[in-house]
């Protein structure tokens, strides 16, 4: 699965990443690679919440290209 990240260095310092596509899927680091290998992780907590819930039908799901 590919997903957008956006990354933004806020007013601390810290790198805040966001994956629009997962509503409050949010994650931060010191470092930009912090924040990228914290992010994955919390991709891979929000999916599995999700899935727990039984809100992702992967026979609802297609990919496409834009």
């Amino acid at each position: 699965m590919k997903l957008h990240v956006l990354i933004e260095q806020d007013e601390a310092g810290y790198y805040v990443a966001e994956v629009p596509a997962l509503p409050g899927c949010l994650s931060q680091g010191k470092t930009r690679e912090e924040a990228i290998a914290n992010i994955t992780e919390a991709i891979g907590g929000w999916l599995e919440v999700m899935e727990s819930k039984g809100t992702l039908d992967p026979t609802r799901m297609v990919e496409v290209t834009v």
